[in-house]
């Protein structure tokens, strides 16, 4: 019942409440990426559980930062391996929802394959029901996947979106709310195109779900403002959400906040700035500005 009582409190929250969601799940090869941005050298380490021990003290210090709170943040999602690791003797989600009131979730997929028909859909995801059982375990609420489009080729962008709901199902049944991911990258040069094939066949497959199942979507901030504010309005769809997508932090909270019900899933426009060097008290003022400025963009 615990855990029931759970699902319907985090569910009610990314449904109606008001803030963001922190992406912290930079994994393979973006974790050196990321640890170099907060000014930890791969010099520093020698094998990969020295740098996830590393990175994982990273995120560790980003959601036990004062300004990390339910306040501003709605979820926050999680690599496998901080999944797997502990916050002060508990496990991370546990200590997400239990200390912070902030919903976790689970990135799932194992990265993208070669561009085909204009878009990479992801690579097989081995092991994925095992993975999602461990998560159940763990306490996770949903999870999350990501593809990427890159150019406006129908074949491609449905072959992107069925792969997303197919898998998305298989996630629901395991008792965890999916966030389908299929990214429509900033730079292309049909962008708007691309997003209206994309909306096209989101609806397509949105109608081909049972009346229960429940999603969320991430997206790419349109092209056109407030592209997606039908998708909200869909029974099946908790949230939509936006990934920053390579835009600078001020550039993406400016574009967020011209989409209304739009809610920001940042990872770098979030850890913008941040660095290991600082003391506690500059940590906590960066991110705590961060934070408002996402905050106040996602809420118009």
């Amino acid at each position: 019942m615990k855990n029931r009582e759970r699902y319907i409190a985090q569910l009610n929250r990314m449904h109606s409440g008001k803030g963001f969601i922190a992406a912290l799940d930079q994994s393979g090869g973006s974790t050196p990426k990321a640890l170099a941005q907060y000014g930890v050298l791969e010099s520093s380490f020698s094998n990969d559980e020295e740098m996830y021990t590393l990175v994982h003290e990273m995120r560790t210090r980003i959601i036990k930062s004062p300004a990390f709170k339910s306040e501003y943040i709605l979820g926050a999602i999680l690599f496998e391996n901080t999944m797997d690791r502990k916050i002060d003797n508990q496990w991370t989600a546990d200590y997400l929802w239990e200390k912070k009131n902030i919903v976790p979730f689970l990135k799932v997929d194992k990265g993208l394959a070669d561009l085909a028909n204009g878009v990479q859909l992801m690579k097989p995801i081995a092991n994925l029901d095992e993975l999602l059982t461990r998560a159940a375990e763990r306490n996770v609420f949903g999870t999350k996947m990501r593809s990427v489009i890159k150019e406006a080729n129908a074949t491609g962008i449905r072959e992107v979106v069925e792969q997303q709901f197919a898998v998305g199902l298989q996630i629901f049944e395991k008792g965890l709310i999916p966030i389908i991911e299929p990214e429509v990258d900033i730079y292309s040069a049909d962008k708007a195109k691309s997003e209206e094939i994309l909306k096209t066949e989101i609806k397509k497959q949105l109608g081909l779900l049972d009346k229960d199942v429940k999603v969320m979507l991430k997206l790419s901030i349109p092209t056109v403002n407030d592209f997606y504010k039908d998708l909200m309005s869909d029974p099946h769809v908790v949230r939509v959400v936006a990934l920053s997508g390579g835009y600078g932090q001020d550039e993406a909270n400016e574009k967020l906040s011209q989409n209304h019900g739009l809610i920001a899933s940042f990872s770098r426009a979030l850890s913008e700035g941040l660095t290991a060097s600082q003391s506690d008290e500059e940590f906590d003022t960066k991110i705590a500005k961060t934070i408002k400025g996402i905050y106040e963009a996602s809420i118009t």
